[in-house]
């Protein structure tokens, strides 16, 4: 065909591809309900298909996690839903949505990972979500988060200092405090 809808439905077939999983993740996480997820990734599909491609082009990532968080703020305010899911709850549905190398997260140290990353502040949460789950780059972030690229380095920085103190909390020990825990147990 010469119109070209052949190569804007493989384009739109491996955006899709790409792209659905970590949306619904992402969405499932802001609205804290896996079937609005649905419904915000759905919407963010539609309204990708009804964009105009100039407006995009070089920046579909970032495109999709903003209308995907918008959409989803959206629909977390009108629901009135506060909570969070679990992130065990998303993990349980990635065996039958998301591909195979999703299935690597359902194992137990990952499941520790998504435990430890439940306790950082939501905005250090959303910004590694955004960086590793993702695949966005921190000048995307930052366009998604609505902030800058250097806040987005310092949530990140933040974030990860934060789990490996978890990981690791001895090595996270001043040596004064080593030397008085010696000194006590003794």
């Amino acid at each position: 065909m010469t119109d070209g809808r052949p190569n804007l439905t493989i384009q739109l077939n491996s955006i899709l591809e790409r792209y659905e999983s970590p949306l619904l993740r992402y969405a499932a996480k802001l609205t804290g309900d896996v079937e609005s997820a649905r419904d915000v990734v759905q919407d963010v599909f539609v309204r990708f298909c009804e964009a105009d491609r100039a407006s995009i082009d070089g920046r579909v990532e970032q495109w999709l996690f903003t209308v995907c968080r918008n959409r989803a703020l959206d629909v977390k305010r009108k629901d009135g839903r506060m909570k969070l899911i679990a992130d065990d709850k998303i993990a349980a549905i990635s065996h039958t949505t998301f591909n195979s190398t999703v299935k690597a997260e359902q194992s137990e140290q990952s499941q520790g990972m998504l435990q430890m990353l439940s306790s950082l502040p939501d905005n250090q949460q959303e910004a590694l979500r955004l960086k590793f789950d993702g695949g966005l780059s921190y000048k995307a972030i930052a366009n998604v988060l609505e902030t800058t690229p250097g806040n987005v380095g310092v949530m990140i920085h933040a974030g990860l200092k934060k789990l490996r103190e978890q990981l690791n909390p001895s090595e996270n020990q001043s040596p004064t405090t080593t030397a008085n825990i010696k000194r006590f147990s003794t």
